[in-house]
């Protein structure tokens, strides 16, 4: 049977919708519009790349999908409640998100904010209440999402972002600033499906993974930026345009437009050629990057 990724995204897309509407619907005890705001902000829509990249490699190793649905839950909470900080006036001010008003338009700036917070610790708390877990691939998921999402990864990044609009900085600044806001939560989810794994300890296969997610985790953000240039709003579901508005620096800005694609381009080759190290069965991983370097949103 050949193997199709838009029907597997979709499959995952509902499959993750399902169960974080089920556990936000936990959380309805009062009138307060917070978890209107949560689940406004989680359920919007989306991709779901990340959790996509987690259960495809713990299908990958062998990984009832049962085991992943709260480690996927959780990652993507933390991005949710990235996207309606970044959002913010203080930070990105932006309006749309994925086609929609965002979160602080929708309600309120205040309620955006405690929303984006609620669902950080919405998002661990899922892991730990996860009963088909061991304590210590509790500990491992919940170490491997904090450290990408915070001081050490994405957050970092969105802060050295922040401080580099309206100044000039070099291809191995911008790469690390990337490797940070937008591929730390990229590489943890290829790693905590991996952590759930029979292969846990294999310091080989981790290795494997880990680069075939930090080039696909660049690659990801390379065409965001290319998708800044030549998108268009209603297909981007964000305001194309944005990051020349903000005088930020990007891939085509430092590259130009042919030189990002180029990028792109060799990044999805590394992603590649490190999977065919591997002796798994890699085609959703495969399949998926090579959609990352081509999508159109």
């Amino acid at each position: 049977m050949t193997y199709s990724l838009s029907t597997d995204l979709a499959e995952i897309q509902q499959r993750i919708n399902h169960y974080l509407s089920t556990q936000l619907k936990t959380l309805k005890t009062t009138q307060a519009p917070l978890t209107d705001a949560m689940a406004y902000a989680v359920l919007l829509g989306g991709k779901r790349v990340r959790p996509f990249l987690m259960y495809a490699t713990g299908r990958m190793l062998g990984v009832d999908l049962a085991k992943i649905d709260a480690s996927a839950g959780a990652m993507e909470s933390i991005h949710a409640y990235s996207l309606v900080h970044d959002d913010l006036p203080a930070m990105d001010d932006d309006a749309l998100r994925r086609g929609k008003p965002t979160c602080h338009i929708a309600f309120d700036e205040a309620t955006a904010i405690l929303a984006g917070d609620a669902l950080q610790s919405f998002a661990f708390e899922l892991i730990a209440d996860d009963e088909l877990l061991t304590p210590l691939q509790k500990i491992r998921q919940i170490q491997s999402l904090a450290k990408a999402a915070g001081a050490k990864g994405m957050c970092l990044g969105q802060n050295l972002d922040l401080l580099a609009e309206n100044k000039a900085v070099s291809l191995e600044e911008l790469e690390f600033i990337h490797r940070n806001k937008t591929g730390a939560l990229i590489e943890a989810s290829v790693l905590m499906g991996f952590n759930l794994s029979d292969y846990a300890e294999d310091k080989r296969i981790e290795m494997q993974l880990q680069r075939y997610a930090q080039a696909i985790g660049l690659a990801f953000q390379v065409q965001d930026d290319i998708l800044d240039v030549i998108g268009e709003t209603d297909k981007i579901g964000k305001t194309a345009g944005a990051d020349e508005q903000h005088n930020k620096s990007t891939y085509p800005k430092l590259l130009g437009l042919e030189g990002a694609q180029q990028k792109a381009q060799k990044l999805y080759q590394v992603a590649i050629d490190t999977l065919n190290e591997l002796n798994f069965d890699t085609t959703a991983l495969k399949e998926l990057a090579d959609f990352i370097i081509h999508r159109e949103n």
